[in-house]
């Protein structure tokens, strides 16, 4: 994408999109529960329900869509490209609309199976609910958002006339579409600034002035849940002359994570890279990559120059492990656990540049993990720093086949060269 316009769209992607391998620290929940938290602030949503079952499909027709001819069935996956997707199974796409005696039967073909999309990875995610919902005439599809600027400094509001297809495709094509109104985030969101949104989606049938309201309480939820962004793509007109998000996407700042309790209890850690939710028991910052060599490292720019040394020598890091700067010895076996658990790893490279984290706590944890875990990975590890002779001392004297560097060139160097052989 080009310009400034598109790279500020590519931010307001969503979290389930090509960034997530980012893997920013970020709460990330199921369309249905964000549909659900914009109903509570007064956002018009689709009538719908999650389900799990085959029982509470059936319930739910009955129930819940006693009148409806035909009804729309999502699969529920923490990625996006849920419409064009495919289930390991065969079945094609996991959006599909049906009339209502045909629900059982799709609902069925994707619980429990593995849909595929272009933003899963070829391994996919589990789909254990489906949501249904009834379906909308829809006469306008639009694309709205809010996320964090940098630039501006505080909450922007991206929106484009067209919607409901990609938000990179729509950035490409209509580039002059695309509008961007930034908010005062001590001022908070004005009628002028929520006109301006309205005016430029231009809306063919819904009423101008309820759309204002629409768009200040969809700000009004972004700040009082503590958003890092919130995308609605398509946010539609229907034939009824209402404006309604069709969709619901929305990521919360996990250091709100102590004031924003009830949203935090949706967290779904079955859609998580299981090693992250590991890491995240124990206060480790992991992050998992495509490489083969493991990196254990103390320090958050530290780790960041280790990746980049590696890569420097030919290699391929397969994860970013932060232990802090006060870890334990206990972290270091996990930490260690985490690293052997992932079966591309080929390879471990330990740096740690002693200060407040200390050599020979680390030299403990490693030989302390070589006990538990079997390492049948070479491991090459570069001390520096707090008590490094002890650490040192530990690691010799544990009689572990360890590569010792001298300085963090020598470790990447020799941990490229231990993957090669």
């Amino acid at each position: 994408m080009r310009g400034l316009v598109n790279k500020l769209v590519s931010r307001s992607l969503s979290v389930s999109g090509k960034w997530q391998n980012q893997q920013l620290r970020r709460l990330n929940i199921h369309e249905y529960q964000g549909a659900e938290l914009m109903g509570k602030y007064g956002v018009n949503v689709p009538k719908g329900v999650a389900v799990s079952s085959l029982d509470d499909v059936k319930n739910a027709i009955e129930q819940v869509f006693p009148n409806e001819s035909e009804l729309v069935v999502k699969s529920q996956i923490l990625a996006g490209g849920r419409g064009l997707g495919t289930f390991k199974s065969g079945l094609k796409g996991g959006v599909h609309i049906v009339n209502r005696d045909q629900v059982p039967d799709i609902a069925g073909k994707m619980l429990g199976q593995v849909l595929v999309t272009k933003q899963t990875g070829p391994q996919g995610k589990v789909v254990s609910k489906v949501y249904l919902c009834e379906k909308l005439s829809l006469v306008n599809e639009m694309y709205f958002s809010i996320i964090l600027d940098r630039k501006s400094a505080g909450p922007l509001i991206i929106a484009c006339k067209k919607g409901g297809t990609s938000i990179e495709d729509l950035a490409e094509k209509f580039p002059d579409m695309i509008m961007k109104v930034p908010i005062d985030v001590f001022a908070g969101i004005t009628d002028e600034d929520a006109a301006k949104v309205v005016d430029g989606l231009a809306p063919k049938a819904a009423d101008r002035k309820d759309s204002i309201e629409q768009v200040k309480k969809l700000y009004e939820l972004f700040r009082k849940t503590d958003c890092t962004m919130l995308e609605i793509n398509p946010l539609a007109e229907t034939s009824t002359n209402q404006l309604v998000a069709a969709d619901a996407k929305l990521n919360f700042d996990d250091n709100a994570a102590f004031r924003q309790k009830d949203i935090f209890a949706l967290r779904d850690p079955t859609q998580e890279d299981p090693r992250e939710v590991a890491a995240a028991k124990v206060d480790l910052n992991y992050i998992g990559l495509d490489g083969e060599i493991g990196c254990m490292v103390n320090g958050a720019g530290l780790a960041m120059a280790t990746m980049d040394i590696i890569k420097l020598h030919g290699g391929t890091p397969a994860n970013f492990l932060d232990v802090g700067g006060n870890a334990s010895e206990h972290q270091v076996v996990e930490a260690f656990k985490i690293l052997t658990s992932d079966d591309k790893v080929k390879a471990i490279l330990v740096n740690i540049f002693g200060g407040i984290m200390k050599c020979d706590v680390i030299a403990s944890g490693i030989v302390n993990a070589a006990k538990e875990v079997s390492l049948k990975v070479p491991v090459v590890v570069r001390l520096e720093g707090t008590n490094v002779e002890q650490g040192k001392r530990i690691l010799k004297e544990s009689g572990m086949k360890l590569i010792t560097a001298d300085d963090l060139d020598d470790a990447a160097e020799k941990a490229v060269k231990a993957l090669a052989n």
